[in-house]
């Protein structure tokens, strides 16, 4: 009869722990670094989520090729959020307990992220939005897992308000969705441009349209009848699509109004619309892939125009980009850990194709730069508007400072 000696059990356990450990006496670990996206797959603004799945794609890729991340390949994991905070959530706890995703990344609207984001400390993983701009989520919603990696209303709209400034145009109004980013559109807005032109008027006529409305008619009928020298508009995605084709149809373009579309140059709503566009509008993007002359734009504008056969839009850059940024947090964190990725992000600054972008400690808002420029001549090859009169404004200048943000890390 044999004796049970505990040491004979550590010393199993001490040999198979040997074997496990790597050259570098790390343990080896094989499996696929898992992603999980959380974009709109369905529905009117499915075609943001598709180019976020594209910007993705592309990255993984060509991360694999070069040999992965920390030695192992990538992967990844979509949900559909269907834009719905609720949906989003749960979305978030599969991948995060049952698909056993590292790291997060996603989300195409303001007021998903707003009730998705309190949840992401539960989850223990690095959750980086590429997209929803309401600045309550790197405000007072901020927490130490959460990131941004692309522009916010209040940096956009501050950009936006010193082109109005410029203008004749005294009597302002909007025309955006019932729910936070068009009223946080409007508020930024405003109160901006009060400050540099304190004798514009900002009028009490304002629009708000349900988000995924078919009929703008009575919408652009109101802000017709009440004569603003200026509009400034935050409807997207499919919506916006919508509106421009009826708002051609009313005359709305030719009624002499300053227009400004706070999101009108993602290449998804310039491919649908065509010629459809008017020109000499003032359109917005987070990124314009015609913007930035350095070697990683040229790179990825070449290899995502190969693979797809169409311009890359921000959400498409901004999701690219966001993989990286995990890439560089991962190498420089040593783990795939979920607290110590997030912690590497932290004051983290990574070469992108927009240029220099770095994650402010204070708030985990990427300094990253809106662009404006006015709609110009249809491009002969890639079937959508140029933009002309191209305005990049630096991240850091157009920015909140830190204790204007309610963040508290």
């Amino acid at each position: 009869m044999k004796t049970f000696n505990p040491k004979n059990l550590m010393v199993s356990a001490m040999t198979a722990a040997t074997l496990s450990l790597g050259a570098g006496g790390v343990m080896a670990d094989d499996h696929p670094i898992h992603f999980g996206g959380i974009y709109i797959l369905s529905g009117s603004a499915a075609t943001y989520g598709e180019f976020a799945q594209e910007g993705i794609n592309l990255a993984i890729d060509e991360i694999n090729q070069s040999g992965g991340i920390l030695g192992r390949q990538v992967e990844v994991t979509f949900e559909d959020s269907q834009g719905k905070a609720a949906t989003a959530i749960q979305a978030a706890r599969k991948l995060a307990y049952q698909d056993n995703v590292d790291a997060l990344l996603g989300l195409d609207s303001s007021g998903v992220a707003q009730g998705m984001v309190p949840t992401v400390p539960e989850l223990q993983k690095p959750f980086i939005i590429t997209h929803a701009a309401t600045p309550d989520v790197t405000g007072n919603l901020c927490n130490e897992f959460t990131y941004r990696i692309s522009v916010n209303v209040p940096q956009n709209q501050k950009a936006a308000a010193r082109i109005a400034a410029k203008t004749d145009a005294k009597r302002w109004t909007t025309i955006g969705p019932d729910y936070a980013f068009g009223h946080q559109t409007w508020e930024y807005f405003g109160n901006y441009l009060k400050e540099l032109k304190p004798d514009v008027e900002l009028m009490e006529q304002t629009a708000f349209p349900r988000f995924g409305a078919e009929d703008f008619t009575p919408f652009i009928n109101g802000i017709m009848d009440a004569d603003p020298d200026g509009v400034i508009i935050s409807v997207w995605g499919g919506d916006l699509v919508n509106f421009v084709r009826q708002a051609t149809n009313l005359g709305f373009f030719d009624q002499g109004y300053e227009l400004m579309f706070t999101v009108g140059a993602a290449t998804e709503v310039l491919d649908a619309l065509g010629d459809r566009m008017p020109e000499g509008v003032w359109l917005s993007t987070r990124y314009w892939y015609d913007a930035y002359d350095n070697e990683l734009n040229q790179k990825f504008v070449k290899a995502y125009m190969d693979r797809y056969d169409h311009a890359p839009s921000y959400n498409a850059q901004g999701a690219y980009s966001a993989i990286y940024a995990y890439k560089q947090a991962m190498e420089a964190a040593g783990t795939t850990d979920g607290p110590a990725v997030a912690k590497a992000l932290s004051g983290m600054t990574m070469e992108a194709t927009n240029g220099t972008v770095t994650f402010r400690k204070a708030d985990n808002q990427a300094m990253v730069s809106p662009t404006w420029g006015k709609t110009g001549p249809m491009h002969p090859e890639h079937g959508i508007r140029t933009l002309t009169d191209i305005q990049v404004f630096d991240g850091e200048d157009i920015s909140r400072a830190p204790e204007e943000t309610g963040c508290s890390l």
